[in-house]
């Protein structure tokens, strides 16, 4: 009896492992280039292994994150800039770890697509090992899964989990804000990895050319507005080491000045922020001109040029800014805590 069965490969299903295979040897230089001493093993075994020296500690404590770009990605495909989208996977998870006053330690990445473009997806894991290397972290192991029919063509997605450490007696978790704190704002890149829904709707109302508007400082719309999310690390890392006492630390994410900033305070305190103490960056300008959009959602939708704050006693404020101006930071004062008396965050200026 004659075998009429259709000969049957897994390539033939849309996936191809060697091409997987090549993607890997490929992308070996950009993780190795992120190793720390405490990595055990190199890419391509079934779990990283990091040996950690927390002996300089009196508490250390595991802080983890994960997080992934949004709706950003989207135009970062549309606009082939996927070294951009390795970078904001990291900022938006080391950053988050930052905010409890922790240095990360390593990062893993999860990249999915339907089928495998070699060129595009190690620039995203480039992007990702450049992001690494400026914050000390180790990218010791990640996942690239080739899903024939998940994803339109030329679309991936990511996400990205990181693990980092504190020392408990130096933890940064807001509880010891007082009445009397001022509030110190880092200059953000832009619009980060948030709000991009609006964003898109924006520049569809305006019909925008991203790659021929220019903003009012003359540089490029699409620079501006695809800009990666600031790593705040170093930065931090430098204020923790330094001494100052800190009170509290928030990452200007989704929710904007209002969430980002409740979040972090007791039932009894309150924030002011004054706008008018920093100026808004000209790409925000140019994606609220196509549109009217109410000024709390706009502080509640982007960061609007701050993205992240520093909370700690006036005494303690010029050196701080000192040590974050040191490391590469345009800081603001922006606000002063005190007592609750109605909203928990109000903007004025």
């Amino acid at each position: 009896m004659s075998n009429n069965k259709k000969q049957l490969s897994y390539a033939d299903c849309g996936v191809d492992i060697d091409a997987g295979n090549a993607f890997v040897g490929r992308i070996k230089n950009a993780v190795n280039s992120t190793m720390r001493p405490e990595v055990l093993a190199g890419l391509g075994g079934f779990g990283g292994l990091f040996q950690p020296d927390f002996s300089g500690m009196q508490e250390p404590v595991l802080v983890s994150g994960t997080d992934g770009v949004g709706t950003k990605l989207l135009l970062l495909q549309e606009y082939d800039k996927p070294h951009v989208a390795g970078i904001d996977s990291v900022a938006m998870c080391v950053n988050d770890l930052a905010a409890l006053g922790a240095a990360p330690l390593f990062f893993l990445d999860y990249l999915a697509t339907g089928t495998l473009k070699g060129e595009t997806l190690a620039g995203v894991v480039e992007g990702i090992a450049d992001a690494c290397k400026t914050c000390e972290c180790a990218l010791i192991g990640g996942e690239t899964a080739e899903m024939p029919g998940m994803y339109a063509p030329g679309h991936y997605d990511i996400g990205g989990f990181c693990v980092g450490v504190v020392d408990k007696p130096k933890m940064v978790d807001g509880s010891t804000i007082a009445d009397g704190d001022v509030v110190l704002g880092l200059a953000s890149n832009g619009p980060h990895s948030n709000g991009f829904s609006m964003v898109r709707k924006l520049l569809e109302l305006g019909k925008a050319d991203l790659n021929n508007d220019t903003l009012s400082d003359g540089s490029k719309a699409i620079d501006k507005v695809l800009a990666p999310t600031r790593l705040y690390v170093p930065a931090i890392n430098a204020l923790m080491k330094s001494g100052v006492t800190v009170h509290g630390f928030s990452h200007i994410t989704g929710g904007g000045m209002f969430d980002n900033l409740e979040r972090i305070l007791s039932d009894d305190l309150a924030v002011t922020v004054d706008v008018s103490s920093w100026g808004v960056p000209p790409v925000f300008e140019y994606l609220l001109s196509f549109a009217d959009v109410d000024k709390t959602e706009r502080y509640r939708t982007f960061n609007m040029g701050i993205g992240f704050v520093v909370i700690l006693p006036k005494d303690n404020a010029e050196e701080a800014e000192k040590v974050l101006r040191d490391a590469g930071e345009t800081v603001y004062h922006i606000g002063h805590i005190h007592k609750r008396d109605g909203e928990v965050v109000t903007l004025i200026g």
